[in-house]
């Protein structure tokens, strides 16, 4: 009488392969909630710096220049305090820097990860026969695991690295250049700048991917050949001298 094949595995055996396919399973809902959280904290982000004027005819007036992804803060720009333009003395000034292919670049890929999980997931529910049957399919997607935990390592510290820039110039030390509030009889002083906290968060979930993806990768080595390949290896009984 033939009974199924995994009645004849191991109690543990047969654990572990139960934990493995409901793992793999569950892996791109995890995957593709922490992408979205990743995309909207720094996707979604608008913020402003705001600068305190006195000048000829205008005494203590704010003047922000707003930002928002994907950061090209040499767009944002510091309009004159008054329609006269301090007497003339004014000329619009702008932030400094452009970090949208750092901020693109986070983006995209937490995007692309979105929608590469919802994928897999099709795959394992519907069409789970044909993962475990077809070895070129747990090995395609092994290989796209190790380069997405790859490409998250990468973005996500070339992000970090633009974020502090973007402090950098968006804080208190933009004052020094604006040739406006240098005009005799011209004052600036740093005011504010929008909180950026969410963005912060953002370089977290960029690292919690990262790690998602690195340590998914081992249950997915475990559904190739390779893994079973070297197991028969490891398992044959070495040859007498």
């Amino acid at each position: 009488m033939l009974r199924p094949a995994f009645l004849k595995l191991h109690p543990a055996a047969y654990a572990a392969s139960l934990f493995s396919v409901w793992s793999c399973r569950c892996a791109p809902v995890r995957r593709s909630v922490l992408a979205i959280f990743a995309f909207a904290t720094c996707g979604g982000f608008h913020g402003e710096t705001a600068l305190l004027v006195s000048c000829k005819g205008v005494v203590n007036k704010t003047i922000t220049a707003a930002f928002a992804y994907p950061f090209r803060l040499n767009t944002a720009v510091f309009s004159a305090p008054d329609p006269k333009g301090c007497g003339g003395t004014w000329t619009d000034a702008h932030l400094v820097g452009n970090f949208s292919s750092s901020a693109q670049l986070f983006v995209t890929l937490a995007a692309l990860v979105f929608l590469y999980c919802i994928t897999a997931l099709v795959v394992y529910i519907g069409y789970n026969h044909l993962y475990r049957q077809n070895n070129k399919v747990p090995l395609t997607d092994l290989a796209i695991s190790v380069l997405t935990a790859f490409l998250w390592l990468v973005s996500t510290f070339v992000w970090a690295k633009a974020l502090a820039d973007i402090r950098e110039s968006t804080g208190a030390s933009i004052i020094t250049g604006i040739e406006s509030c240098k005009s005799p009889g011209t004052t600036c002083h740093f005011l504010s700048v929008t909180s950026m906290g969410t963005l912060n968060v953002s370089v977290v979930f960029g690292l919690l991917n990262m790690i998602l993806w690195a340590g998914n990768v081992w249950l997915l080595y475990k559904d190739t050949n390779l893994h079973n390949q070297w197991n028969r290896i490891s398992e044959s009984p070495t040859e007498g001298v």
